[in-house]
């Protein structure tokens, strides 16, 4: 009776793991919209009609300069000497071009290694973040740099380190902070005092 049990348990364990994965769209097309009542409601976003849907709703001009403030673009304008602080997109494999200037690109690899991959892109150049993995980009040049990022996922997700250590509500213990980063607990205070 053992040995005939014992295939059972093992086929049960092994479709008892669990498998997550951004499902597919439920329609060809989603045009975000503010106003819930003329929508459609798709992947838990509001949608214009597909029906109502115009070349104009896909078009966007890249010809005027962003705001370098801004913390989530798809296009992402860089001041001189400029950064897009380290963050991670836990969902989502991330692509970068640069349309001007020179970006410094770099993430780091999981543990144990934690090897940072760096590299300098140009006008053309491309680079891929692989998921879940810690990145940033630093505009090395004297002028503006513009890139445009896609990502994989409708629901990339953005952690943006700094923000999620230092500016946690509430706010994560001072000294246990202070130990984790080898630093004086009123650095970590002041740190937190900033987000």
């Amino acid at each position: 009776m053992k040995s005939f049990l014992l295939p059972f348990v093992l086929l049960a364990l092994a479709s008892s793991l669990a498998s997550a994965f951004d499902p597919s769209p439920l329609q060809d097309i989603c045009v975000a919209i503010d106003e819930p009542k003329s929508a459609v409601f798709v992947n838990g976003k509001f949608c214009k009609d597909p029906k109502l849907a115009k070349a104009g709703d896909f078009y966007f001009s890249v010809k005027m300069p962003g705001d370098t403030n801004n913390p989530v673009a798809a296009r992402i304008d860089f001041a001189p000497y400029g950064q897009n602080q380290p963050h991670t997109h836990p969902r989502a494999t991330e692509i970068l071009v640069v349309l001007e200037g020179t970006l410094l690109v770099r993430f780091v690899t999981s543990n144990p290694n934690n090897t940072l991959i760096s590299k300098v892109l140009n006008k053309g150049d491309v680079f891929v973040f692989p998921i879940g993995l810690i990145h940033f980009q630093f505009n090395i040049g004297k002028t503006n740099a513009l890139a445009f990022a896609g990502m994989s996922s409708q629901n990339p997700g953005v952690i943006t380190i700094a923000d999620a250590v230092f500016g946690s509500n509430p706010p994560i213990n001072p000294d246990f902070l202070a130990k984790a980063f080898q630093l004086d607990v009123k650095v970590v205070k002041d740190l937190q005092a900033k987000f």
